[in-house]
């Protein structure tokens, strides 16, 4: 990873997010509490470096990108030829087929439910007997005809939107689902090939290069608890006080004699 490769704009969401898997995997985690480091730290690093983290699955990313272009129309081959010639062709609306079968049926029915309502009123009042018979003649077409429209019309719209439910590129060829599911494997290789020869051999050298953090009650250098032992307190020598009879004679008559004594 000693070079650059940077991603497209619209994957950048996709490499967070393999890196908060990588983050949040239990070998990542028991490093991190060795380290002296946190997790947002680590996420920052790996953001930071991911032009170089994603030089190490390359391949498989121009392999996901180069179908993904493909079937978004992008590339000259899949562009699809009108055949009205070449040329920029526009949608520029729903077409006249599906307008006139939405309203031909509404149109019909107010024709209808006004010449029928009209011929049976003359027919009531016996004012005009012919007009009366050619007014209600007329309605009952009319009704006809606005359901026929209206059968044909709901069939309109359901092939419509059946047409519109197939999955087209940009240019308006038909994307088979073969092609989506070899879109979702191409993407699901890049990231599984990002994850394990790019993200995490990224995190594990930079979680080596930090000094570990000794746990809690551990000494610094060797890492294992410090052995403390008690005192060597022995019990002073008391002994009994030495209390001898002290040494007494009697007195001593065969020295110089004191005055005042007489000698026999």
């Amino acid at each position: 990873m000693d070079r650059s490769f940077p991603l497209r704009d619209e994957d950048g969401a996709d490499y967070a997010s393999a890196l908060d898997d990588v983050i949040g995997s239990a070998e990542i985690r028991r490093l991190l509490t060795r380290s002296g480091i946190g997790a947002d730290q680590l996420r920052l690093r790996g953001l930071a470096a991911g032009p170089h983290v994603a030089s190490a699955a390359e391949s498989e990313y121009r392999s996901y990108t180069d179908l993904r272009t493909r079937l978004q129309g992008r590339g000259p081959a899949d562009r699809a030829v009108p055949l009205s010639g070449p040329g920029h062709q526009e949608d520029t609306g729903a077409g006249l087929v599906p307008v006139l079968a939405v309203l031909t049926p509404v149109l019909a029915a107010v024709a209808a439910a006004t010449f029928l309502l009209l011929g049976y009123v003359l027919r009531l009042s016996g004012s005009v007997p012919a007009m009366a018979g050619t007014l209600i003649g007329a309605g009952w077409i009319s009704l006809g005809v606005a359901a026929l429209t209206a059968a044909f019309g709901i069939l309109a719209l359901y092939r419509t939107a059946v047409a519109h439910r197939e999955p087209r590129t940009s240019g308006g060829a038909v994307r088979s689902p073969g092609l989506d599911a070899d879109l979702d494997r191409a993407r699901e290789s890049w990231l599984r090939a990002l994850r394990h020869n790019g993200i995490r051999p990224f995190l594990v050298e930079q979680l080596a290069q930090e000094p570990a953090t000794p746990e809690p009650g551990r000494s610094a250098d060797t890492g294992r608890r410090p052995r403390f032992s008690s005192p060597d307190f022995s019990s002073p020598d008391f002994g009994r006080p030495d209390f001898s009879s002290p040494d007494f004679v009697g007195p001593d008559f065969s020295g110089p004699h004191l005055p005042g004594t007489r000698h026999p």
